[in-house]
């Protein structure tokens, strides 16, 4: 919601990207309905030739992972576990492996308007390699001036491909105690990869004090508060956007917009 207001209010007045980069459920896109370009992202699997292996088992030495299992007449490849790296291709002595290309998922590309960009990061279902459809997402807007991105929630590998690079990050967070919990260990997480973080409340309820506690202790700038509005939920559940309908809510989103690019020493 925040990043898709943001980047509409920045669209009105000059070129923006907003990239969705929760892979596994991305919804940016309902924002904003259009065509859409898809690119497929694919990993590189090793490929086994059986009858030039000699099942020396190097190979799934060599595999941290898991992926590759030497067996009595055969070796098992978990694509699952699989994180691409060559390694057992390198190291193989026959030469019996080589690599094939297989699809993950997409990225897609929308125009909604001429100065807006829309970049959807898309997993196939099944499919748990999320770094790497991230990691096409933002090769895909290298080049762009302003990027937004939508990124996933918690603070696993997902989170850090997304942060990885970025000059600045909002963390949006609820008034409750699962949403300061949240809230302690993104701020953590930004502050080992020297990102700097600053807060924005959704769904207010005007109970913010252990929020509010927690910024001024960590020295974190809260920029803005979003009540609890059920009108606002309407319009979010129907695909609407806030900054559409109010004037005073787009200069609040272009606000913490340019407190987030001052924070970040003024970058993409």
């Amino acid at each position: 919601m925040l990043a898709a207001n943001i980047a509409y209010c920045l669209s009105q007045k000059a070129d923006v990207t907003l990239a969705d980069c929760d892979v596994e459920e991305p919804n940016v896109h309902l924002f904003f309905p259009s065509v859409h370009v898809d690119s497929p992202v694919c990993v590189a699997n090793p490929e086994i030739d059986r009858e030039a292996c000699t099942l020396c088992g190097k190979c799934a030495d060599f595999c941290r992972y898991g992926a590759l299992v030497v067996m009595q007449d055969k070796v098992f490849f978990n694509s699952s576990l699989c994180h691409s790296c060559g390694g057992c291709m390198l190291v193989c002595p026959e030469r019996a492996i080589s690599e094939k290309p297989r699809a993950i998922g997409a990225v897609e590309v929308r125009t909604p308007s001429p100065t807006l960009r829309i970049i959807t990061g898309r997993l196939n279902e099944g499919e748990v390699a999320v770094p790497f459809i991230i990691s096409s997402v933002k090769t895909s807007f290298e080049s762009d001036e302003t990027v937004i991105i939508d990124g996933p929630p918690g603070i696993a590998c997902p989170v850090i491909e997304t942060l990885r690079g970025a000059d600045a990050c909002i963390l949006v967070t609820e008034p409750t105690p699962f949403g300061l919990h949240d809230l302690i260990l993104a701020a953590d997480v930004a502050e080992k990869l020297g990102i700097p973080a600053s807060v924005v409340i959704n769904k207010s309820d005007g109970r913010d004090e252990d929020i509010v506690a927690f910024c001024d202790e960590r020295g974190i700038p809260l920029l803005l508060r979003i009540p609890y509005s059920r009108e606002w939920a309407r319009l979010h559940g129907e695909g609407d956007l806030i900054a559409r309908h109010s004037v005073e809510w787009q200069e609040n989103f272009l606000r913490v917009f340019d407190a987030a690019v001052h924070l970040g020493g003024g970058g993409k």
